[in-house]
């Protein structure tokens, strides 16, 4: 019998080959804004949202993302800006933060030495501080007739020139610089705009300089004030908050208020005994933008919200009370060596204030903080002499992560 073979084995089966790795550049734009919550400051996004395409593209294409990001990190303050009285050049004492090597690389890598600003004179620059808010500085050079609206982190520059004279034309009296704020949008889509103001002996008046136009439209003088100001700068130095201009009066218990969207002028009353006493108290915003005044009284900072009562009629409404005695844990000294406390700023539900030792001695430091109206926290800026105008510069959200390139109707997701 014949023998038989067997049949030949079966090909051998090959492995499927192993799956890719995953990486973080695989995850889903929503998993990414997640994690990118996490992060512990803006500097920290802006080096991890640059560090590749995908990342910058979860961070540029959610507005929603962006808005809750600065809910739970809002911009920080990278430093104060120190304007002395007098021909000298604004200068710059930055926050150091040894736990946060992103916010000092910000500060490094900007031009807080403002070297961008042309100078027509060497010896002699000329240029003041007007206004600072979102990542922009407005310094005007009255020797040169022009303004400058400088970004140090960008190093973006515009040369504006002064409104034409007839800004002053038709006054009562002499007609006296009031203040010039930037309207420019946050995100750097529109046109940049500037307000540049002006007061006679009893009234106010408002022109507007646009990147588009390339020129100042003047508008109408405000209805006179009553009674008449016996003072010719009967305003105190205007505050801009959600786009509205607020001056202090300086012997009447009211605040003369510029709607920037209409350049209309308006009337609002004061908080009970705050007549003459504007070197007590600046007006700003808390963290939900609702407009506040915070009173400086010895050791205590008091808080007013100008909100709608029961009878849906606005008006100022006591609202919070913070005893600061436990500064001296902070700052290592004294209340008598401190003196009292100083309102320097208050910015999006942070007030920013000093001591006030520089009155006592000049040459005597200060100490600078900021306290947290929502949480009641309490930080220690820096120690510094205390000169002249004070402008908290906070960092903003860079043009290169808010350029969402989404369809309009998707600008919510």
């Amino acid at each position: 019998m014949a023998s038989q073979q067997s049949p030949p084995p079966p090909p051998p089966v090959k492995s499927p080959p192993p799956p890719a790795p995953t990486t973080v550049i695989d995850l889903g734009n929503d998993l990414l804004r997640e994690i990118f919550l996490r992060l512990p400051s803006l500097p920290s996004l802006v080096r991890a949202a640059l560090s590749c395409r995908t990342f910058l593209d979860a961070v540029r294409s959610s507005p929603a993302f962006r808005r809750s990001f600065s809910a739970v990190r809002p911009p920080p303050l990278l430093g104060l800006f120190f304007d002395p009285d007098g021909p000298a050049i604004p200068t710059f004492a930055p926050i150091r933060r040894r736990s946060n090597p992103d916010l000092a690389a910000v500060v490094r890598g900007a031009d807080f030495f403002l070297t961008g600003i042309p100078d027509d004179d060497d010896t002699f620059p000329g240029w003041v501080i007007e206004d600072c808010r979102d990542g922009y500085v407005l310094l005007q050079n009255f020797n040169a007739d022009r303004l400058a609206v400088y970004n140090p982190l960008t190093r973006a520059l515009d040369l504006v020139p002064h409104p034409p004279d007839e800004l002053f034309d038709n006054s009562h009296g002499d007609a006296n610089y009031l203040g010039c704020y930037i309207l420019s949008p946050k995100d750097g889509a529109q046109p940049l705009r500037l307000v540049y103001t002006c007061q006679d002996e009893s009234r106010a008046r408002a022109a507007v300089f646009s990147s588009e136009s390339k020129e100042w439209q003047i508008f109408p003088w405000s209805e006179p004030v009553t009674p008449q100001p016996e003072d010719e700068h009967w305003l105190k130095v205007g505050t801009m908050v959600n786009g509205f201009i607020y001056w202090v009066h300086a012997d009447e218990a009211y605040i003369f208020v510029l709607n920037t969207a209409t350049l209309e002028f308006s009337l609002m009353d004061l908080p009970p005994g705050f007549v003459g006493r504007d070197y007590m108290f600046r007006v700003g915003e808390n963290k939900d933008g609702e407009l506040c005044i915070v009173c400086a009284l010895v050791f205590h900072l008091f808080v007013w919200v100008w909100r709608a009562g029961l009878d849906g009629i606005e008006m100022w409404m006591f609202d919070n009370r913070f005893p600061l005695e436990r500064i001296v844990e902070f700052t290592r000294g004294t209340l008598e060596e401190h003196a009292e406390l100083w309102v320097v700023d208050i910015i999006g539900g942070y007030v920013y204030f000093s001591t006030n030792e520089t009155f006592a001695d000049p040459l005597h430091p200060c100490w600078f903080l900021s306290l947290c109206m929502e949480t009641a926290e309490v930080d220690t800026i820096f120690q510094k002499r205390f000169d002249s105008h004070i402008y908290p510069y906070i960092m903003a959200w860079p043009p290169s992560l808010t350029e969402n390139k989404v369809r309009p109707q998707l600008e919510g997701a």
